[in-house]
Parts: structure tokens; sequence; C-alpha cells
């Protein structure tokens, strides 16, 4: 009584749960990169990712002056003021001022911040300190106060969510130098096209995966219809060679591919990549459009024969309109394999800065020179996931329909 109609068995629940623990696995990554790009490196250095609503606490020494606002009180002195007004507030990033509360407070650099707001601590001067939440300071001394209060805080900003990380690595220039460059004359795509920039190694990247992407599948397409209703000598033998090219590593054919481009004169070069690419491509391109054709109503193409079509007029104007499912599916795995490619990359392009992919500059710049900057790495780690993400999303629906062409008959 397993399979009764209208319910659930235990197989397809345990299935629906293994796929919502993939998409969390998959999917938390993700969105802590993005929080992560979006915040401010001291943001990033003192909280996780996953705190970021929270707000993230940052220690400063609070230099509070007390010449000019303390007042006698019964035989003591007073002091009431607000850290954040004033010249202690004047000190304090501006971006912390006016948006900040106090998490932790201090009289001692010693020990640093280590009191709670509210209570009361005594400095080694015997002056009682309070640090109310809102930033409200009270001091009381029996003597007469001289100089300056500093006081270890940690102080919370609420979160504040800046796209500077990704201008930053696009440009690799900080607002304040960007702004001196555009002030000197230098124009938008000087700073975007510099040699330290992500943005033209972003372009490098199109450059290099959108025609690596449609060259293959233009010549898959037509080989794939051919290998699947045309009858031709060693069509057999063919499609054995491409089955079995599906499990040669492309590895062995980098230095054959390399004596090659240098005969043609090729060399290392935009054409050379696209031509490795759509080389080390076409063997799953064949085999998977070629199982999808295979699988379309022959009464349809026998028809279309009858009535006059031309294997060519066959092929565009009605088994590639059908093919639509298994073409999207391998546009999503050569676009992804292209545009994360570092090691084609290294070896079909010349290694300088204009040539240069998001992968390799990643390497390269950024890990090598600026391995500590966090904010830097996320943003353009995401820039580089982006576009991906935006391919994958907009096409996955054709996805499994084309993995599983020809699987069910």
């Amino acid at each position: 009584m397993d399979n009764i109609a209208g319910q659930k068995s235990g197989l397809g629940i345990a299935t629906h749960l293994a796929t919502l623990l993939l998409v969390i696995v998959w999917i938390v990554p993700t969105v802590g990169l993005l929080v992560t790009s979006l915040r401010d490196q001291d943001a990033i250095s003192e909280t996780g990712w996953w705190m970021a609503l929270q707000g993230a606490p940052l220690t400063f020494v609070v230099e509070v002056p007390v010449d000019d606002q303390q007042e006698g009180e019964g035989g003591g002195w007073l002091l009431e003021t607000n850290v954040f007004e004033g010249e202690s507030g004047a000190a304090l990033p501006d971006d912390v001022v006016g948006r900040a509360t106090v998490d932790a407070f201090g009289v001692s650099r010693l020990r640093g911040a280590n009191l709670a707001p509210g209570e009361t601590a005594e400095t080694r001067d015997g002056v009682a300190v309070t640090v109310e939440r809102d930033g409200t300071l009270i001091a009381r001394s029996p003597e007469q106060m001289e100089g300056a209060l500093n006081l270890p805080m940690a102080l919370i900003a609420p979160p504040q969510i800046t796209l500077e990380n990704y201008a930053e690595v696009l440009t690799d220039m900080d607002a304040e130098d960007r702004a001196e460059a555009l002030e000197q004359g230098r124009s938008l795509d000087d700073l975007l096209f510099s040699e330290e920039a992500l943005f033209g190694p972003f372009v490098n990247t199109l450059t290099v995966s959108i025609p690596a992407t449609v060259i293959p599948i233009v010549i898959a397409a037509f080989a794939a219809y051919a290998l699947a209703w045309m009858d031709f000598p060693g069509r057999g033998l063919l499609i054995a060679i491409v089955v079995g090219l599906l499990v040669v590593p492309l590895q062995l054919a980098f230095v054959p591919l390399t004596i090659i481009h240098e005969w043609f004169g090729i060399g290392k070069s935009f054409l050379g990549i696209w031509l490795a690419h759509t080389g080390f491509g076409l063997p799953l391109a064949v085999y998977l459009l070629r199982n999808y054709m295979v699988g379309l109503p022959r009464d349809i193409i026998e028809n279309a024969r009858v009535d006059g079509a031309t294997d060519f007029e066959i092929f565009w104007k009605i088994v590639l309109p059908l093919s639509f499912p298994a073409l999207a599916s391998f546009a999503i795995f050569q676009f992804l394999w292209t545009w994360n490619d570092l090691l084609v990359a290294s070896v079909f392009l010349p290694a300088d800065t204009e040539s240069t992919v998001m992968t390799r500059f990643v390497v390269t710049n950024l890990l090598g020179s600026r391995g500590g900057e966090w904010h830097i790495l996320a943003a353009a780690a995401f820039v580089m996931i982006a576009v991906p993400l935006i391919v994958f999303f907009s096409m996955q629906r054709f996805l499994v329909r084309g993995l599983l062409a020809g699987s069910v008959k």
C-alpha cells in the first residue's frame, strides 16, 4: 500500500529534503559573499557577514576635554557631556557620529573597553566615570579635573551598505583618488581600463566567453543534425570518436595546439583561445545535441522531406527551433567553463595586462598584492560570479530538459 494515489512516498520526501539542503548549501555562501562585498573594511574585520544587520563594534580612544565643561558640585567637580558632540565628537569619523551607540567603554587603555553602558568605574586619578548607551558621559571628581579624559570605547554604527568596494575594484582607486584624478583631467575610460583595474579584465573575459560559446554551438548543431538524421558512410565511426573524445583530458592537447597555432601564425591571441575552447567543447556539444535531435518525432522530418524540403531547410526551420533546450543546456555549461577558466587562458593568451582575464587578474594582482583587503576581494569575486548567475537563472528552465535528452524513449 506504499504507492496509493494521493500519498507521497518516503523516497519523494527524502528527495525534496536533499534538494532543499543542496540549495541552502549553495545559496548561503553566495549571499555571504554578496553581503561582504557591500560592507566596509572595518566592519568585515570586526564581525561576520551574518551580523551585518546588527552593526559592527569599532573601538576608538575618545578624548573628552574637561577644562571648560566641568562645574563645582558639593565639594567636588561634575562633568556632564556627550561623547558624540563637541570636540570629542569632531575627532570621530563622520560616518560614526550621529549614527553610533556605545557598546562598551573603559577607563584604561590597557584593559580596553571592558565595561557595559551604565556602569561606573574610576580612573587612576580617582575620577568616577559613567557612560550611557546614547553617549551621555557623567564624570565626578573630588578635585578639579585637568586636561582630558581618554576613554576607550566600542561604538556600534548602524549597518551601512556601500558600493564603494565595487567602484574601487573596477578602477583601482578609492573615492578620494578618483575625484582627484578626474579633477586632473583623466577620463572615466582611463580609470576603468588602467592596468590595476578589474574592468578591463572583465571586458576581456566577455570577449573570450561569448565567441567561445557561440562558435562551438553553431558547429555542433550542424554536426549533430548530420549524425542524427543524415545517412552517410562512417557515421557510426564518427559517433564513436565523439564519445571517445569526451574522456580525453584537454591537457594532452596543449602542446600540439600551441605548435599548430604557431604554424598558422595565430600564436597567443583571442582567436587562438576561441579555437581552443571550440575544440575542447565540441565533443560534449555534438554528443548532447545529437542525443536530443535523435529523440525528435520522425514523422515531422519525413513529412518535411516529402514536401520537398532540403536538409538545410529541415535543420534551420524545424530541428533547430525544437532543439533550443539542448542548445541552452550546452550554452550554460560552455559559458560557465570559459568564464571561470584559468588554465586555458594562461596557455593561449599573452601575459600582458591588455589581454588578461579576470581569473588571472585576481590570482596575480589581487591575491598577490592585496590579499588582506577582503572588501576588495569580495567585490571582485562577486563581479566574477554575477554574470554566470544571470546566465544560469535566465536559462535554467531549459537545463534539465536538455540534459535528459535521449535518456527516455
